[in-house]
């Protein structure tokens, strides 16, 4: 029996398989890696040992919401909802990741470019979306830089939708 204030650990702990296997692998293969904004060295790196820290706690602010969108239980399966985001999120995430590995630069844009439209289109603010996200780009990217875009682009689809909220309140007011 869990209590009331259990998180389902499975989230969380599949990030962290994810990362330790991550980082496992680049060690006993060259080195763990290093990642600078924009590729340029002259800008901070970050290293993949990161994501040992960053993936896990993402996966609790998963678990965390799954909890809660399933009315304080924990059985362990996220929501169809909650999971169709996160998958939906990481096939966008690797797909963009991918694109950029593979040197498909037209891709890459084009992707790149539509994270603004899904930001407008979906709540993508949501734990789901960004550690879908994160995820599906860690291993190309480590887990810091895609974070930094996925709260870039969480915060303009939170402003974007609390404008629109407020506009289309603001019309649909009953005039005296």
């Amino acid at each position: 029996m869990s209590s009331s204030r259990t998180v389902s650990p499975l989230v969380p702990l599949a990030a962290f398989a994810f990362a330790v296997a991550h980082v496992g692998f680049e060690y006993l293969n060259g080195g763990v890696k290093t990642h600078h904004f924009l590729a340029r060295a002259d800008l901070p790196g970050f290293s993949n040992w990161l994501g040992l820290l960053v993936l896990p706690l993402l996966g609790v602010v998963l678990a965390v919401r799954a909890k809660s969108a399933q009315g304080g239980q924990v059985n362990g399966i996220l929501p169809p909802t909650i999971a169709a985001g996160t998958v939906g999120s990481l096939a966008y995430g690797a797909a963009l990741a991918a694109s950029f590995h593979f040197g498909f630069e037209q891709a890459s844009l084009i992707l790149f470019l539509g994270l603004f439209l899904c930001s407008i289109a979906l709540p993508v603010y949501r734990a789901e979306y960004i550690f879908g996200f994160v995820v599906g780009m860690a291993i190309t990217f480590g887990s810091v830089i895609p974070l930094t875009f996925a709260l870039l682009f969480a915060t303009i689809s939170f402003g974007f939708r609390r404008i629109a909220v407020f506009i289309l309140s603001a019309v649909r007011k009953p005039r005296r």
